[in-house]
């Protein structure tokens, strides 16, 4: 196997930076149309079309589907030139295709990238989450109430309880959540949907978010970790599987104990990596799409490598 350097890494991830874009541009026409099935495509056909042009021997761990259903990117599915690094990725061309299509905010295109073999078989179910940012890296422990985790970081922040924002999908099965944060004083930031979004958020101080907190999609939870490992921040998951069949799920995906408590560490065994995503419509991290007059389109883009993070804007 080609060794995968850490060089190899950083010089791809510019290249992924336009792969975002052309996923963000192509779905443009789309918002607000009424169709996530076109827009979904659209971004997934750009996607796939560029990074089967970059030197890199690269495969879906964490895509669209399991099988060979064009136009999914599908787990197991090779992309590149088949030479270069070995890196396995974790996709999602649309993340919100539902806000697309009806024109609402939050929604954008992502993309997690790291050596091969290192990043969590994350199957499509629930997973318990909660995120932080650098200066409370450590504090966090999902076996514990949220109300002893918000002490814990209140106190790593020089905070009071008080005056920490937890961030919570707006779902009914987060209400006894809210309760918590409510009685501890303390304020919540609710979102509908994308909780990637929500969990960088607490490692980028002008967002003034302080954790994450709920249980939200496991592929999106694999992503989101790959962000706040090169941002220094802490992630913790636990899958939620429904019923047996969920449970042979994650056995044949190589999770030997689906219902343990996961660290940053082991959703993502290197600091080998990058994420980037890049704005579809407006969010608190990136701006959307927008066309100038002149016809040209901008794009808003977040990258995070180790120890690096960089918004970019570009015009097409």
């Amino acid at each position: 196997m080609v060794e995968c350097k850490t060089s190899d890494i950083q010089a791809l991830s510019r290249e992924f930076v336009t792969v975002a874009q052309k996923a963000a541009t192509a779905v443009y026409p789309w918002i607000g149309r009424g169709n996530k099935e076109m827009a979904d495509g659209a971004a997934t056909k750009a996607m796939r079309a560029h990074m089967n042009h970059l030197t890199m021997d690269a495969r879906i761990v964490i895509g669209e589907g399991e099988m060979d259903e064009a136009p999914m990117l599908y787990i197991g599915e090779k992309l590149g030139t088949g030479d270069g690094a070995p890196v396995d990725i974790a996709v999602d061309p649309v993340e919100g295709t539902n806000l697309v299509a009806k024109g609402m905010d939050h929604s954008l295109a992502v993309i997690a990238v790291a050596e091969r073999g290192t990043l969590l078989h994350a199957p499509d179910m629930y997973m318990e989450k909660i995120a932080v940012g650098p200066k409370a890296k450590g504090c966090i422990d999902l076996n514990l109430p949220l109300s002893e985790n918000m002490k814990a970081v209140a106190q790593a922040l020089g905070k009071d309880v008080s005056e920490l924002t937890v961030m919570i999908q707006d779902r009914p099965r987060h209400n006894h959540l809210f309760k918590q944060v409510f009685a501890a004083g303390a304020k919540v930031q609710m979102f509908s949907d994308v909780d990637i979004t929500g969990a960088i958020a607490t490692a980028i101080d002008e967002l003034d978010i302080d954790m994450l907190v709920g249980t939200g999609g496991a592929p999106e939870g694999v992503i989101a970790a790959v962000a706040l490992k090169c941002l220094g921040g802490d992630f913790q998951g636990r899958l939620l599987p429904a019923n047996a069949e969920e449970v042979t799920r994650c056995h044949q995906m190589g999770i030997t104990h689906p219902t343990a408590k996961l660290s940053i560490d082991d959703l993502v065994k290197t600091d080998n990596c990058f994420f980037v995503g890049t704005g579809i419509t407006n969010g608190p991290l990136l701006k959307g799409v927008e066309r100038l007059s002149d016809g040209r389109i901008v794009s808003h883009s977040f990258i995070a490598t180790k120890n690096d993070a960089q918004f970019i804007e570009t015009r097409h």
